[in-house]
């Protein structure tokens, strides 16, 4: 994918010039500042791919997807095994209540004992077993919640570890979908439906139409009086005395001439030398790659 593009501080569509047309510095015509080549990012057959060259389509406009049987299939599975571990997630509560509820007895009991080993009508004895089983009970129920607190962080740790594979699972059935990423037009088509696809297989590539160059020749000259960032007016001419001026910006020179095209007109016409320069053009909609287009600086 092309590097970003500058942007102009001022682009858009002035009114219909009425200038003549031969009043001009150097001609080109318009093509797109970005192409890109659009590759699947999934593997498998390509169930639809209804798109064709020349097409023109809109940013994230869906136009086929890859089979992603499987990958529901797997969805499936995985989200069946999360239920499956919420439903075996112990109530710790629960699990310990009949022992914290036995140490409650026996510390009420211990009470008891005391008041009446201050009466004389108990034993010592009677009150170190008190403190015995109490102390017993603890132990376990100490036990029961480290036992239980483990069984609940091994759990919550394949919970997480099933949410992450499912969260994988929904990315790769994402990617399945072929959408366009910009408006544009569809350049070329390299595959077709029902054929199998990798990731990294090229599908289609689009060109950017919201940014467009117009790729003008200058003489040598002309040249040394044009800088990076210089702001120009491009005319787009449409044939039938339809002309419509814009705001450029220059954002490419030429390190290197070469031969005039036989398409271009240059301001000098005995210029057999000239350089290419790239102008930065907001498109409006109207313009379309090929569109012939003059230079004013």
């Amino acid at each position: 994918m092309n590097k970003s593009l500058p942007l102009l501080a001022l682009i858009g569509m002035t009114a219909v010039s009425c200038s003549d047309s031969s009043n001009f510095d150097a001609t080109g015509t318009f093509e797109s500042a970005s192409e890109i080549v659009v590759s699947s990012e999934s593997t498998g057959k390509i169930v639809a791919f209804n798109v064709e060259e020349g097409d023109t389509l809109t940013a994230g406009q869906t136009i086929g997807h890859i089979d992603t049987t499987q990958l529901y299939l797997a969805k499936l599975q995985l989200q069946k095994n999360a239920s499956s571990i919420r439903s075996n997630r112990p109530d710790m509560q629960k699990q310990v209540a009949a022992t914290q509820k036995q140490i409650e007895k026996q510390k009420f009991e211990r009470e008891r004992i005391k008041r009446l080993l201050a009466d004389n009508a108990a034993t010592q004895k009677q009150l170190d077993d008190i403190e015995s089983s109490i102390a017993i009970l603890q132990k376990q129920l100490e036990a029961q919640q480290s036992a239980l607190a483990n069984n609940i962080e091994s759990l919550n740790e394949q919970s997480s570890s099933i949410e992450v594979q499912i969260a994988s699972i929904d990315d790769k059935i994402q990617k399945s979908i072929i959408s366009a990423p910009v408006d544009g037009i569809v350049l070329a088509k390299y595959t077709n439906a029902n054929e199998f696809a990798t990731v990294g297989k090229p599908l289609f590539k689009i060109a950017d139409m919201q940014n467009m160059y117009l790729r003008a020749y200058f003489t040598s000259e002309q040249i040394a009086e044009i800088k990076l960032g210089q702001k120009v007016t491009v005319t787009a001419d449409f044939g039938n005395d339809k002309r419509y001026d814009y705001h450029g910006e220059v954002v490419w020179i030429a390190s290197q001439s070469e031969f005039t095209p036989k398409t271009i007109q240059t301001a000098d016409s005995r210029a057999s030398l000239v350089y290419a320069v790239k102008i930065l053009v907001k498109n409006d909609g109207r313009l379309k790659i090929g569109t012939y287009g003059e230079v004013r600086l």
